[in-house]
Parts: C-alpha cells; structure tokens; sequence
C-alpha cells in the first residue's frame, strides 16, 4: 500500500473479501495505522455510513469503484444505463459533496477518480465506457471550481491490469488464447499492467507533487488505447 507506507493513515473501503482482510493486517502492522469497512457500496445509504465511520478529517480521497454490472448490450434501456452510470459515480459524488468543502476550508486536499481506457475510445461496453467518460467530464469541471482553494481532482485511466480475481485473472485460466491475442494485438506494452503500476501512480495525483494538475486526465495503459485527440483553432 503506497499510501500507508508513505506515511498516511489509510481508511479502506469494499465489499468483504479476502482482500480487504489482507489490507486490515497490512494497516494494522504498519507505522501510520487504518481501518477498514466492509459495505455494499451500492446500497442506498453508503454515503451516511462512511461518513459517519470515518473519525478523522479526510485530506485524501481515492475513488476505485466501478464496473459494467454485466450490461454488454449495446441497446439497452436508459434505465440499465443510467444504473451503470450511477455505480461508477453516485457515491463518489455524493462523498465529494460532503468532504470537498472540508478539505477547501483548510486550504488543502485531494481527490482522485480511477477512470478508464475506455473513457476515450471503444473498449467496451458502451454503458461502461460513457460511465466513464462522465467521470472524466465531471472531474475536469470539478477540478477548475475547487483548484484557487488548495484542491486538486484528478482522474486516472488504467487500461488493461491483471488482479487477482479479476477480469484478466478469470479469463487467463478459462480462455488464455483470448488473452494472448488481446494482448498481442492491442498491448504495446506487450503484457497486462500490474496493480503496483496503477496504484504508484495514484499515489503521485495525491501527493503535493500533483499541485499544478487541475482536473487533469492521466492515461496509464500500456500502449492499449490509440486516441489522439485533435482541437481545431478558428
């Protein structure tokens, strides 16, 4: 855990799993401390309940949660989609709401969303990619409002990385021709990423070293995606 390891006291949040247990252990033997708290982040009332469980001033918020929730077909109603939508970003607006004013009344803070790849171009389902390309909308407007008080929002677009249990972890075993050929193909890098590489970088966006960036969009993906985007001057 970089953060932990870097000093920080850590409060993590997800779903019970043997993750989130490992992580308790590793806060717990560390110098800085932290908590964790297993919630269904989708339930209604998560918002509350982090923000009553949280017993320290939060200078430092890092929004992993997201996911397609399965919806694959392009067709689908408003509703599944905005059902998407709503499971990559409602509660980390709602958390934003509440602590942002926080952090800009001490002058300081930091708020980073885990994006994607597919923010920018196909790769994947259309919900999940315009989940995220709101994500990266809303922090580049969030980022310029909160910028003049000490706050820096950024979002962090990983592409293909291999965790256990995991899309690529799953599919490696039951399909791992699939793999070779979405990696040869699409993969500059010529492999998945690692959880260190994303995470490393998460780290940097959240430090004091990140102050100059804004609503920045930072793209960490091996060479998987091809965008280049063009501004035409009048």
């Amino acid at each position: 855990m970089d953060l932990s390891r870097s000093g920080h006291y850590v409060i993590g949040i997800s779903r019970a799993s043997p993750d989130l247990d490992s992580l308790e252990l590793e806060l717990s033997d560390s110098d800085a401390g932290g908590k964790v708290l297993a919630l269904d982040l989708d339930a209604p009332d998560a918002a509350n309940t982090i923000i009553e469980f949280l017993d320290v001033h939060v200078d430092i918020l890092i929004h992993n949660v997201g996911g397609n929730l399965g919806l694959t077909e392009p067709l689908s109603s408003g509703k599944d989609f905005m059902r998407v939508i709503s499971h990559n970003m409602s509660l980390s607006i709602d958390l934003n709401s509440h602590l942002i004013p926080l952090m800009q009344a001490r002058g300081w803070g930091r708020v980073c969303h885990v994006s994607s790849v597919s923010a920018l171009e196909n790769q994947g389902p259309p919900a999940y990619s315009a989940a995220k390309a709101s994500i990266n909308s809303y922090v580049r407007g969030l980022g310029r409002y909160v910028a003049k008080d000490g706050v820096v929002v950024t979002s962090l677009m990983p592409g293909a990385v291999l965790t256990r249990g995991g899309y690529w972890d799953e599919t490696s075993q039951q399909r791992p021709g699939h793999v070779e050929k979405f990696i040869s193909e699409r993969m500059a890098i010529g492999r998945l990423g690692t959880v260190e590489e994303i995470s490393s970088v998460a780290a940097f966006l959240v430090s004091e070293a990140s102050s100059f960036m804004a609503g920045t969009c930072v793209l960490v993906d091996g060479g998987q995606g091809r965008v280049i985007q063009m501004v035409e001057q009048s």
